[in-house]
């Protein structure tokens, strides 16, 4: 079974034999998923963002008003 990673480095897919594990994303199991690492990431962070079971601000603002 083949994987693809998204070089952050080239910004660029490449195989298995590529580029530090730290210059990089995945492994994906496709090149077209792998073309869209950081559409992914983005997503990710977005809904993490808005995720009320993981927003900290709210807690960092009531420990202000103390």
């Amino acid at each position: 079974m083949s994987e693809f990673y998204y070089c952050l480095k080239h910004k660029q897919v490449e195989p298995q034999e590529g580029c530090r594990a730290k210059d990089r994303l995945g492994p994906y199991p496709t090149e077209a998923e792998a073309a869209r690492a950081l559409d992914k990431v983005e997503e990710r962070n977005e809904s993490w963002d808005n995720d009320p079971k993981w927003n900290d601000d709210e807690d960092l603002d009531d420990e202000a008003e103390r």
